[in-house]
């Protein structure tokens, strides 16, 4: 009984691995993990699985900020089984990152954009032992241009992080309800009396969205958006549209 009652609050109990295959990916791209479930002081009965990808966003509530953790997808395997004492299970998982998962190997001053992978148990009458693997997310080719352009034409990253809330345009709306920010400034001289640009990105399948917002010295905020279609990413003719949309 003693077992039982240390298992209920987590000691002793059952613990969760989840071993990806590699934690460098980019958004929507699949990945490929073992769950291994190891058995503890006693037997106890799983109910099933959650997997959950995660982030930390900023909050923005009555003139007060603060970060909170963040569901960007879920997948639950409902698979019921006992797991016995010293005994370990494996399961395969498969599945797609999110296209809007914020990317996190950023080169910037201020970096505050993560990415983690959530595993937990749903154990009857004890607590959910959870296991936290961080991920390395990389820009896909039409991202990396953009911000390969933003450079070129004199900007420089400087902060980067990830809003609580939704992205609308014309053409395109994003999903996630949450979107990650990148802050870039003139290097030197105002370009086009621009103090600020922000970039946020919308990804989908054969294309991504660039929400674009400018802050000039003069004429306050604005917003502009372009989007890049994925087989025809181009530096030089990418450095020109941003020049427009900047005059």
């Amino acid at each position: 009984m003693f077992k039982k009652i240390l298992a209920s609050v987590g000691i002793g109990a059952a613990k969760v691995d989840t071993v990806l295959e590699t934690e460098h990916l980019h958004p929507g791209q699949k990945f490929q993990a073992q769950i291994v479930i190891r058995g503890g002081d006693i037997s106890q009965d799983i109910s099933g699985l959650e997997l959950a990808l995660m982030t930390q966003v900023k909050v923005t509530r009555d003139d007060e900020e603060y970060f909170s953790n963040h569901v960007i997808d879920r997948w639950r395997i409902g698979e019921s089984f006992t797991i016995n004492p010293g005994e370990e299970k494996v399961i395969p998982f498969e599945a797609r990152l999110h296209s809007e998962t914020p990317i996190t190997e950023i080169n910037a001053g201020y970096n505050h954009s993560h990415v983690w992978l959530e595993t937990g148990l749903d154990i009857d009458l004890a607590m959910d032992p959870t296991d936290k693997d961080l991920l390395h997310i990389y820009p896909n080719e039409a991202v990396k241009t953009c911000m390969q352009a933003m450079q070129k034409l004199g900007f420089q990253l400087v902060k980067a992080d990830v809003e609580q809330g939704y992205l609308r345009a014309r053409d395109f709306q994003s999903v996630s309800g949450c979107y990650q920010e990148l802050e870039y400034r003139p290097q030197s001289r105002s370009l086009f009396g621009l103090q600020e640009v922000e970039l946020s990105f919308v990804p989908e399948a054969h294309k991504t969205h660039v929400l674009i917002e400018l802050d000039r010295a003069f004429r306050g905020d604005g917003y502009v958006d372009l989007t890049i279609e994925h087989d025809h990413v181009n530096l030089s003719q990418l450095c020109d549209q941003l020049e427009r949309l900047f005059s």
